[in-house]
């Protein structure tokens, strides 16, 4: 297979540890390894103390595994532990044969329609509408766009770069499509927990729906980035099967530490899916007043969940050129929205670490 450069990625390869200010980033602040093992018990101090470092049980440590399935609603039996990018590429290689047609939400992070493109398939993009300063989902579109050889409908709530968040009656909506023409459903819930308001998160879809699987992590609600730990929920046992083979050809197992720190963090879980939460709510108040005060020259759109959110550029400035500036003069690294394979004059900008305000207080100075 081929595939073109992952541009999201190689735009933060080159700027995000070489410039002094980053707006853009879509994990929380994170934690020292000390400070989550402090606050973990006994129990995980002695797994810690009895860590042997060698190779770990393929589909996750059995703690780990049960850990995840308290937090998805499903059975430590429909878990498999991978990297979050491992999951994307290995579900899309056992799900996808070439000619296949699938619905990608978006805009998205690339791997969710590269790696369907790279197997020969049929993609179709489903965007997002924007409505008087709101994102919208396009129901009617998805039932127009379904094909006799749709194999598979991907979506990602809370929403990145957007932070759009549909209602149950959304969600049940698009769950019923897929279940009335069999089409298999791929959700994307890295973000799951980081609701701004914890009263409308949504159920994890295999929890709903059996033809579907849902890819979950500690990089982003959690903020464990370095972990590298995720995992794939699924109530279809031969898709769970399947991508566990596929994974002899990758990683074949996690890091043997990161499987213990992952089992502290679960075990946690509420607290610091809240501590991040926390941090978002600080930091959006100020981002809204920015832009908000500022309509000559940007558009808001209030994100509902996640870290991250999607204002627009406005004025005859191409965005690119906006954020290739920010680098050069103010050493600020702004994501600019080609990144995500559009061209609406949207940059993205995070809202989830403790330095949040300082990036902000750059670019106000920049702008003026």
């Amino acid at each position: 297979m081929k595939v073109r450069d992952f541009l999201l990625e190689r735009y933060f390869a080159r700027y995000e540890f070489s410039v002094r200010h980053l707006l853009s980033p879509s994990d929380c602040e994170s934690l020292r390894a000390e400070e989550l093992l402090e606050g973990s018990g006994p129990g995980i101090s002695e797994l810690w103390r009895d860590l042997r470092l060698t190779y770990t049980e393929s589909r996750g440590h059995p703690l780990l595994r049960e850990e995840i399935a308290a937090a998805a609603g499903v059975t430590p039996g429909d878990t498999l532990v991978l990297n979050p990018e491992e999951g994307i590429f290995l579900t899309m290689n056992a799900l996808l044969d070439e000619k296949d047609h699938v619905i990608i939400l978006s805009p998205c992070y690339q791997s969710l329609y590269e790696i369907p493109k790279s197997l020969g398939c049929e993609v179709t993009r489903w965007y997002l509408k924007k409505e008087n300063g709101a994102w919208k989902l396009d129901l009617p579109f998805l039932q127009e766009a379904a094909k006799e050889n749709t194999r598979l409908i991907v979506v990602n709530f809370p929403h990145n770069p957007t932070g759009f968040l549909p209602t149950e009656n959304e969600l049940s909506a698009v769950v019923d499509f897929a279940s009335k023409k069999g089409i298999f459903l791929f959700s994307d819930e890295m973000y799951r927990g980081l609701e701004h308001d914890p009263e409308k998160r949504l159920p994890s879809v295999p929890s709903l729906y059996r033809r579907s699987a849902a890819l979950g992590g500690l990089s982003k609600t959690y903020g464990l980035p370095g972990l590298r730990i995720g995992w794939i929920t699924s109530k279809d046992g031969w898709l769970l099967d399947r991508v566990a083979s596929l994974k002899d050809y990758t990683t074949i197992c996690s890091s043997a530490p990161s499987e213990i720190l992952a089992i502290a963090a679960l075990r946690r879980r509420d607290e610091l899916a809240a501590r991040c939460r926390a941090i978002v709510q600080k930091n959006l108040p100020l981002a809204r007043e920015f832009f908000t005060r500022r309509k000559d020259r940007f558009e808001w759109f209030e994100p509902e969940g996640g870290s991250t959110a999607f204002p627009k550029l406005l004025g005859p400035q191409s965005v690119r050129d906006f954020c290739e500036r920010a680098v050069e003069e103010k050493s600020l690294m702004v994501l600019p929205d080609f990144v995500f394979d559009v061209d609406w004059n949207h940059f993205r900008i995070g809202v989830g670490r403790e330095n949040f305000p300082e990036a902000l207080e750059v670019l106000r100075d920049w702008i003026g």
